[in-house]
């Protein structure tokens, strides 16, 4: 079995957000079948010029309170966006509602493209 707990060994503390983490891409693509990933941008940028990461599923951050409960608290859980913002201020919202194991993706798809990692449109 899998472990769904994944501990990253590139976490760090995020910039911004008191108590949120970030892990870096590289890491996130080798663990990418043992976490749920969560990309937070507007429906045409997911599917536009950067692209998402393979695997990811799509709840914009507006919308976020109306799913949260669809977020599994017993896996790691990485949030993603464009540039790493909003996918912090969703990190920290879910850390709020009981989440433990949740992670920003230090970056977002600007820094994942850079590092040309895998994509889908």
């Amino acid at each position: 079995m899998t472990e769904k707990i994944v501990k990253f060994q590139t976490k760090s503390a995020n910039p911004f957000f008191e108590g949120v983490f970030d892990i870096a891409p590289a890491e996130l693509q080798q663990f990418m079948q043992n976490v749920k990933m969560i990309d937070v941008r507007q429906p045409d940028e997911y599917t536009g010029e950067l692209g998402h990461v393979p695997g990811s599923e799509l709840m914009v951050l507006d919308t976020l309170p109306d799913h949260l409960e669809k977020l599994p608290k017993d896996q790691s859980v990485v949030f993603i966006c464009r540039s790493g913002q909003r996918s912090a201020k969703a990190t920290a919202y879910a850390q709020m509602n009981g989440f433990t194991h949740v992670y920003n993706m230090q970056g977002g798809m600007l820094l994942w493209n850079n590092l040309q990692l895998p994509t889908e449109k």
